[in-house]
């Protein structure tokens, strides 16, 4: 009984933890609950960076905090042990006599790393942690990908016709707007993701043939870091960059290159170029990269094994004929169906 209901009062830390997607960065997303009784005496979840963390929230929203000392504290990231930007959550846990504590997964950030859990336990505490703990990690895999493999986590979005291709354009043809693949509900949950996400990275070709914004329209959220992939450099995005407030990266191999407006990139030949963007991102803080196409870079991270998650919609319509789709071999995780195309998340076998 007692494991069902660590469960139940976790995955309210998970909903409560989700609802700041995209506004923590560079912290994790923390939701906190109170328990006393077996009912909810208190709730909280980390808004933003600088601000309070969950577990504070959630004390705080105690009114009568002699209740605490009978109460047990669930969060599904490990307590902070270190003084950031404000002080150690383990500490304040502490100072509130909370007897009992359980956690969903380990914080390991080298700022944490188990010294949250080991800090509770030398006070006094009862520690349970690994409830919910993979669901726990997906929730914040940026942050876990940035901090274990050191580099954002890369995910992968494509539309394809139901005959498998991008574009019934064929590469080099040249056209007036884009080939729509999805309907608006599509389109708004892209906007969306993209709200979610650090950085989006697009390719040359898809910036010549779309003009994409790049940008969050149809959602509430912050735009991310745009970066464009060009070998050669050859880009007329003057309008793109004209019509945009934030900064533009242009990674290419072409050193004569001048793109007025845009921070410049220079790539060695030597070296795969998502290896390069990757190493980039980490060294600039960026968890997270999203990378909408075309297909020539979508083939390019795949083929260099440098992904995490592919969001592939399927449309309705039989191209015959057009931009292959790249072919990606992962674990599906999801599958959705909208009224004119299907969604298949896959995640990279071994992540």
């Amino acid at each position: 009984m007692a494991e069902k209901e660590d469960i139940k009062f976790m995955r309210r830390c998970l909903e409560l933890a989700s609802k700041a997607e995209g506004f923590t960065y560079p912290n994790p997303m923390v939701g906190s609950v109170i328990v006393y009784n077996d009912k909810i005496l208190g709730e909280g979840y980390h808004l933003r960076s600088g601000e309070s963390h969950a577990e504070v929230n959630a004390i705080n929203s105690v009114s009568d905090k002699a209740k605490l000392k009978e109460s047990t504290l669930y969060v599904n990231l490990e307590p902070c042990s270190h003084f950031g930007k404000t002080p150690p959550c383990a500490d304040f846990i502490i100072s509130h006599k909370i007897p009992r504590v359980v956690i969903g997964t380990i914080d390991t950030s080298d700022n944490v790393s188990g010294n949250g859990v080991k800090r509770l336990r030398e006070a006094g505490c009862e520690v349970k942690t690994g409830t919910l703990d993979e669901e726990c990690r997906r929730l914040n895999r940026r942050f876990f990908t940035f901090h274990e493999k050191r580099r954002p986590y890369i995910t992968l979005k494509w539309a394809q016709s139901a005959d498998g291709y991008l574009d019934i354009i064929r590469s080099g043809d040249h056209k007036k707007e884009p080939t729509w693949i999805t309907g608006k509900p599509e389109r708004v949950l892209v906007h969306k993701w993209r709200a979610s996400e650090q950085s989006i990275l697009a390719g040359a070709g898809t910036m010549r043939a779309d003009n994409p914004h790049l940008n969050v329209r149809e959602w509430k959220g912050s735009d991310p870091l745009k970066l464009i992939l060009s070998s050669s450099g050859s880009l007329n995005i003057q309008s793109f960059v004209n019509s945009i407030s934030s900064k533009v990266i242009v990674f290419t191999h072409n050193s004569e290159t001048d793109i007025p407006g845009v921070v410049k990139v220079l790539l060695d030949e030597k070296v795969p170029s998502s290896v390069q963007i990757s190493g980039y991102l980490y060294a600039s803080g960026i968890q997270s990269l999203f990378i909408e196409g075309g297909a020539e870079v979508l083939d390019h991270f795949i083929s260099t094994g440098m992904w995490d998650e592919a969001r592939i919609f399927t449309g309705n319509a039989f191209f015959k004929g057009g931009v292959k789709s790249p072919l990606i071999n992962g674990t599906l995780f999801s599958k959705t169906v909208f009224s004119g195309s299907s969604l298949a998340i896959y995640l990279k076998n071994g992540s």
